[in-house]
């Protein structure tokens, strides 16, 4: 998280403390709290899907000692 955002979220917490945080700024804070998880998301679902792809290069136990055997 950037530290312009750190900032303004700490300016949106402290604005919604008092009462003072305006729609505007409600809208603008969900909008960039959601972009942020949307990005994680994605970043997750990237990882998982290498991890998958690594899990399936593995040969099983059973397809190594049947190459053993054939030599």
């Amino acid at each position: 998280m950037s530290p312009e955002l750190q900032t303004k979220i700490a300016n949106w917490r402290l604005r919604a403390a008092t009462n003072d945080l305006t729609l505007e700024e409600m809208k603008e804070a969900v909008a960039y709290l959601r972009s942020d998880r949307m990005a994680a998301a994605k970043a997750s679902a990237v990882t998982a899907a290498k991890r998958k792809k690594a899990f399936a290069e593995i040969p099983s136990q059973a397809d190594m000692l049947g190459e053993l055997e054939g030599l």
